[in-house]
């Protein structure tokens, strides 16, 4: 299975907080998935968590390599830009990653490095994984909340996505879309 890349500074063990989510279920593909993850605009609709999603520079719907966006989360309004974009192509994980920060100050900046790899398995199952890195002092102070936001947080994402893409597929939605990543 593959694993997530991550650029200097954001390495799991050597930042402020790390969470990682994993799920693999059956009756989905990356393929199906795609569209639901690569389109901010479609993320408040199956994940409570996420708002006000918006494209920078005139970009979007679906997001590409260098695409500059914002929205909300945990309570953090976040400008971010995607740093890596793999479409789905046969046999290869499809992964998008974005660097995205909030705050301005000493006591309130907060930087991460949010990645996600999807990737079709044997026997009809499709693998998500989400892991994101956080460095600043509201990552210090969520690596001690308990229970975790962000691990609940980004299962709740996890789940919403599966549920989405099992509806879409059961209604044969068209809104499906494509992303070349360039």
């Amino acid at each position: 299975m593959s694993d997530i890349i991550w650029p200097k500074g954001y390495v799991p063990g050597f930042t402020d907080n790390f969470c990682s989510n994993e799920v693999i279920v059956a009756g989905l593909s990356v393929e199906e998935l795609w569209s639901l993850l690569a389109t901010p605009h479609l993320w408040p609709t199956y994940y409570k968590n996420a708002a006000n999603t918006r494209f920078h520079d005139g970009n979007g719907p679906v997001l590409a390599a260098g695409d500059r966006f914002y929205f909300e989360t945990f309570g953090f309004s976040v400008e971010a830009q995607v740093v890596e974009c793999v479409a789905p192509v046969i046999g290869q994980a499809a992964r998008i990653a974005w660097h995205g920060w909030a705050g301005s100050t000493q006591e309130d900046r907060l930087d991460v490095h949010h990645a996600w790899l999807l990737e079709n398995l044997s026997g009809s199952r499709v693998r998500i994984l989400t892991q994101e890195t956080q460095v600043g002092k509201p990552a210090q102070e969520l690596a001690q909340a308990k229970p975790n936001p962000m691990i609940n947080g980004h299962q709740d994402w996890l789940d919403g996505l599966v549920a989405a893409g099992r509806s879409m597929v059961n209604s044969s939605w068209e809104g499906k879309a494509t992303s070349s990543c360039v």
